[in-house]
């Protein structure tokens, strides 16, 4: 537990003329208001605000602020009274403590008018005095820190609010290190699989990663040396709110997410700061689209520095970002390192761009009657990752960044959505690609004879139109796909000579849709026109009812003739509860046997096996997906791409081809390049028996001295 003299030794290492004297008295009244309360971790209840307090001086808050922070629960949970605050501890900690109980009291999860009248609590008591929201977003950490003491429910409560609201006051203020750490945590009780899957996915390569930062640091170290710049370096893995955000965003699975390490460049002066990105945009390739000047046009925190993303050494994708120390203490600290309380002085010019966002905050509060036109306006500040648009009417309608005219047609209707051929957008007409802007006004124009466009699933942004959009084309494509059923369970009736007119509407075609779990005759020939059951195996089904035996095959040579070219041309697939459906073999991906793959029908061409983590079927519909079985099979091959980074050494190349060669792996092709720094860079196109067969390939090459990584493309 924090101790009374971690709190006061803190604040005396940033303000050494700080009178702790009242801290210490805070200490004594929390100690004797909370005697007897214990938390639900079976923790004594001082324990908390002690916490809090630590957590102030982190920030470097002044004298007041960390004795509110000892305080900020004894009007709620003691039988203190304000006026008794007041007069032990001043004016200016009383209403500190009395802004933190109001909030404390506040639900967020109530209806919109209420949680507008909560939020405009919330700014006023901003405004009055900014340090009641640092109170309560420390309270907030800690209370975030213990969650898992709490019901499962109450968790997800709290995780929910926190996300929505506190993170981004927290961000807004530029308090990123508080920001990131509580993102982090709602991640780990709002999804906890994810933050799993993020954590062994970092966890598997720590020490390469490590090693990596390493030697990235090392390089920088000396080239900035080189050209007289003195810096402080700095490596470390992004935020997992981070990965999983751009995860979801860009739907990838952990491993397919590479940009996951960042680094910090602090130098002296601003000119260093751009002498510095072109050194490094000279060593290593920029991404395009991915540098951003904040130094040239600061964020309206102030938070001032220069974003890229580089191609760095072995080819890994990193960020890179460049600062000067006082541009550093603003993005650790952000509105508490200009902080207008900390030594009694007035609020300075900076200080006054720090309050901006605050001030437009008051006048929306002032001038905004409507609690529900007041709320979006907020959160158009508060939430940047959300665009707020109007419809003719003046309503507003939230969407995620990125949105069209689509997005908005389905938010009104979905009948408007599906029947819209085109928008205004601020009086004028646009495409129906065009992204929308906060403030736009939106007006949408539709016809009887539109419907929705498969095309509109390339740029939607909204999951209510992308819903509503698939569940319209599997609705056409049903149709669709009847027809062809019926197509081709005629044709093959016809091969199969067996003429009965009225075959598709009999009992025996109704039954076999019965044995098959199909809901009707429609669904069986659906299902015939997707591929996902062949019409020859229906055909077999059907005879027996119609009293139609089976040839025999001519002898056991044609026996096994029939296994031989059956197999073959499954290459081993059996598709789950289906027959004699032709399969083959995603290129995007390159599945082997041994792996965990998927079947995806598409229509008319049978079932293309992908690997189950392949980003082309993460977003198809769950229904043309089918469970497949890989038999093993000694007789086919499968091509495989690896790439081999090493120290650039003469003989290193004939090491890795001769253990391919002694494991029986054909190299259909090779590519070798070395990079600047001396690194050989090699690609192999390979034939491999099964998944086992290229593993035991991979393990073999990383045991060859001078070889740095080996990765399966």
């Amino acid at each position: 537990m924090i101790r009374l003299n971690d709190i006061t030794s803190g604040i005396l290492k940033y303000h050494p003329a700080a009178d702790t004297g009242l801290v210490e008295k805070a200490y004594v009244y929390s100690a004797k208001v909370h005697q007897g309360q214990v938390r639900l971790s079976g923790e004594p209840y001082l324990s908390h605000p002690l916490e809090v307090a630590f957590i102030l001086t982190k920030m470097k808050m002044d004298v007041i602020s960390v004795v509110a922070g000892l305080l900020h629960d004894t009007l709620e949970d003691t039988v203190a009274e304000l006026p008794e605050i007041t007069r032990l501890f001043g004016e200016e900690t009383a209403n500190i403590v009395d802004g933190v109980t109001k909030i404390s009291k506040m639900m967020f999860t109530s209806k919109e008018e209420r949680q507008a009248e909560n939020m405009r609590k919330m700014i006023l008591a901003m405004a009055t005095d900014i340090r009641v929201i640092m109170v309560k977003l420390a309270d907030r950490l800690h209370n975030m820190q213990t969650l898992g003491f709490q019901s499962s429910q109450k968790q997800e409560l709290i995780a929910r609010e926190t996300l929505e609201i506190y993170a981004p006051i927290a961000g807004r203020m530029g308090i990123y290190w508080m920001k990131s750490t509580l993102e982090d945590l709602c991640l780990y009780y709002l999804e906890p699989q994810i933050y799993e899957q993020i954590k062994s996915g970092i966890a598997e390569r720590r020490g390469a990663r490590e090693k990596f930062i390493q030697d990235v640091k090392k390089i920088l170290t000396t080239k900035l040396k080189e050209a007289g710049i003195g810096a402080t370096i700095k490596g470390r893995h992004k935020h997992f709110y981070s990965i999983y955000s751009k995860m979801r965003d860009q739907n990838l699975a952990v491993h397919q997410v590479y940009d996951i390490l960042a680094f910090r460049v602090i130098v002296k002066s601003l000119r260093e700061c751009y002498e510095v990105l072109g050194i490094i945009h000279a060593m290593w390739k920029p991404v395009p689209g991915r540098f951003k000047d904040y130094i040239s046009l600061p964020k309206a925190n102030m938070y001032q520095s220069l974003h890229s993303t580089v191609i760095g050494p072995l080819g890994q994708r990193m960020e890179v970002q460049i600062r000067t120390w006082e541009m550093d203490s603003i993005a650790e600290q952000g509105i508490a390192s200009h902080w207008k309380y900390k030594e009694g002085a007035g609020a300075s010019q900076t200080d006054e761009k720090q309050f901006a966002w605050l001030r437009q905050l008051l006048e929306w509060q002032k001038n905004l009657k409507d609690p529900k036109e007041f709320m979006e306006s907020v959160r158009m500040d508060l939430f940047p990752n959300e665009v707020y648009v109007f419809t003719p009417k003046g309503e507003v309608k939230r969407f995620p960044k990125g949105s069209t005219p689509i997005d908005f047609a389905y938010g009104i209707h979905s009948e408007v959505g599906e029947k819209c051929i085109g928008a205004r957008v601020n009086s004028k007409m646009v495409p129906l690609r065009y992204q929308l802007e906060n403030g736009d006004v939106i007006e949408i124009i539709t016809s009887s004879k539109q419907h929705p466009s498969k095309d509109w699933l390339d740029f939607v942004k909204s999951s209510k139109a992308k819903t509503k959009i698939r569940s319209w084309i599997r609705r056409q494509e049903r149709g669709q796909s009847i027809e062809m059923g019926r197509g081709i369970l005629e044709k093959a009736l016809s091969q199969a000579r067996i003429n009965l007119s009225n075959v598709l509407k009999s009992e025996q075609v109704a039954s076999i849709a019965k044995d098959l779990s199909f809901h009707s005759t429609e669904d069986l020939l659906a299902n015939m026109g997707y591929g996902k059951i062949s019409a020859n195996y229906v055909i077999g089904r059907l005879k027996p009812k119609l009293g139609i035996e089976e040839e025999k095959p001519a002898g056991i040579v044609s026996k096994m003739v029939s296994r031989i070219t059956r197999r073959k041309s499954t290459q081993g697939i059996k598709v789950k509860g289906l027959d004699d459906m032709l399969v083959r073999f995603a290129k995007c991906c390159h599945p082997l046997p041994g792996e965990h793959v998927i079947g995806f029908i598409t229509r008319g061409r049978g079932v293309t096996i992908h690997h189950r983590d392949c980003r082309h079927i993460k977003e198809v519909e769950e229904e043309r997906l089918v469970e497949v079985l890989w038999e093993p099979s000694n007789e086919d091959v499968y091509l495989a791409s690896l790439r081999v980074t090493s120290v650039d050494k003469k003989g290193i190349l004939a090491d890795i081809s001769s253990i391919m060669a002694r494991r029986d792996a054909n190299i259909i092709q090779a590519e070798v390049r070395t990079t600047m720094d001396k690194k050989g860079i090699s690609l192999f196109t390979i034939e491999v028996e099964d998944y086992g067969q290229l593993q035991e390939i991979i393990g073999a090459i990383k045991r060859v001295k001078n070889v740095l990584l080996v990765e399966r493309v």
